[in-house]
């Protein structure tokens, strides 16, 4: 094949996205796929699993990514329209430890893009870069025969694997919200195969998204959900992301359980099996997080956000849990260790049904004053350089300690503030917390006046 001219701008730090037609187009996803079927080849594997979510770009470029890949001499498996989770499991269960999801996550309608595992390795970063350069070089494979194109269902083996090793101590009712999202083909089933009684709120698959974004990050996108355990008997609340690799809670009350608060939950439970472990976090997490691994007997690692980045620190630890803010959770312990909404969904209704009242047990989840994630915008680039500056020349006097592992976290006796560089779009994303709403405002007032000391025209989120 001869070099395709690709945008640049859809090789993204853990994944390929981008717009359908514009940016993300059919001929480019067919040269992606003839770059990873060259590089497949090159580290011996013969076969690749592919799994798309429910957008309506997903067919033909399902279709662009198989011929593709194909076209390089590698077998592909089709496993059909399945939450991303669900392709990681195919790579594990159908043996070939490589795989590729079509999904745009939780993005617009308009969007798609490409999460990829290659050998066992989930491809991000560099990794991402030489399939870009590869392809601008025309460095692909051109096979004399065309890899073979089989299907497989995943799904029931999926549901087998996940029920014989998740056990709830009693029946529960719960509603779950997929947003219209890939993982409402498969949660309905997943949880009433575990004895609950489910609420279904958008479970059927619709690549428009039409009642709400489907990315339980944001409040008013659980707004239905906590509707829904108001005037219902449900005891708990579920939502996923556009391609259900992330998690969110909302307890009976309408308190929503963000995922570093989560995290500390999974921690106890995996710690009481595994004492000593070590659990890994993101840097946007609560101080709460490592306060708690530390409490129940663990080893608290905070490390780089992005899930890829996740993944890659969690093989390499050998830890059995890690999660982020975002909402990606990883279990080692009992599972595979990539990022799997429903999973996590699974092991938390395990460890809710051994409560009377799990919304209590929930919500008495260690807590503080803290703010969402703020974003502050820049020019394409400039956030790197603002906070490679404020790692330089930053003058945080009242903090005890500054991590430099991710932007910039100073962390104060009774709080911290963070700056980091989106690795996605052109924002310095912010969070702060602490022990109280005064020492929440003396942290901001310090990252404000350094950030506008820095850069005199930034428009603050705070």
């Amino acid at each position: 094949m001869t070099s395709v001219s690709i945008d640049p701008v859809i090789f993204k730090a853990y994944d390929i996205r981008g717009v359908v037609d514009r940016t993300l187009t059919v001929e480019a996803v067919r040269a992606i796929g003839a770059a990873l079927g060259t590089l497949a080849g090159e580290r011996g594997v013969a076969e690749i699993a592919v799994g798309r979510d429910g957008r309506l770009s997903g067919p033909r470029l399902r279709d662009a990514l198989i011929e593709g890949i194909r076209s390089a001499g590698v077998g592909v498996v089709d496993v059909g329209v399945v939450p991303t989770p669900l392709l990681y499991y195919a790579t594990h269960e159908l043996g070939m430890q490589s795989g590729v999801e079509i999904t745009g996550s939780h993005n617009p309608p308009e969007y798609n893009g490409l999460k990829m595992v290659l050998a066992g390795e989930a491809l991000f970063g560099e990794g991402v870069q030489a399939l870009r350069r590869r392809i601008a070089e025309g460095r692909l494979r051109a096979a004399a025969v065309p890899g073979a194109l089989r299907q497989a269902e995943v799904v029931a083996s999926y549901l087998e694997r996940v029920t014989g090793d998740v056990k709830l101590a009693r029946p529960m009712k719960i509603a779950i919200d997929c947003g219209n999202g890939v993982a409402g083909a498969v949660a309905p089933q997943l949880y009433r195969a575990l004895g609950c009684e489910v609420v279904e709120l958008f479970c059927e698959v619709d690549g428009r998204f039409p009642n709400h974004h489907p990315d339980p990050a944001h409040p008013e996108n659980l707004a239905d959900l906590q509707r829904a355990l108001r005037d219902t008997d449900a005891e708990i609340g579920l939502a996923f992301d556009g391609d259900g690799d992330r998690l969110g809670v909302v307890t009976k009350d309408g308190q929503i359980i963000w995922p570093d608060r989560q995290l500390m939950l999974f921690a106890r439970g995996v710690l009481a099996e595994q004492p000593g472990a070590q659990i890994i976090y993101d840097v946007k997490c609560s101080r709460h997080v490592g306060r708690e691994i530390r409490r129940c007997g663990g080893q608290p690692l905070m490390w780089r956000t992005g899930h890829s980045l996740i993944k890659a620190k969690l093989k390499e630890t050998g830890a059995p849990l890690a999660g982020e803010m975002s909402g990606h959770i990883f279990f080692k312990h009992r599972w595979y260790g990539f990022d799997d909404g429903l999973y996590a969904g699974a092991r938390l209704l395990e460890l809710a049904s051994r409560q009377a009242d799990p919304s209590a047990v929930l919500n008495a989840l260690p807590n503080s004053a803290s703010t969402p994630e703020l974003q502050l915008a820049t020019a394409e680039g400039e956030n790197f350089a603002l906070v490679e500056r404020l790692q330089r020349d930053g003058r945080f006097a009242a903090a005890r300690e500054i991590v430099t592992i991710d932007g910039v976290r100073a962390e104060y006796d009774d709080g911290f503030g963070l700056a980091r560089a989106s690795n996605t779009t052109p924002v310095v994303v912010l969070r702060f917390e602490a022990d109280d709403d005064a020492a929440l405002a003396r942290i901001q007032a310090e990252f404000r006046r350094e950030l506008l000391r820095l850069k005199p025209d930034a428009r603050l989120p705070f």
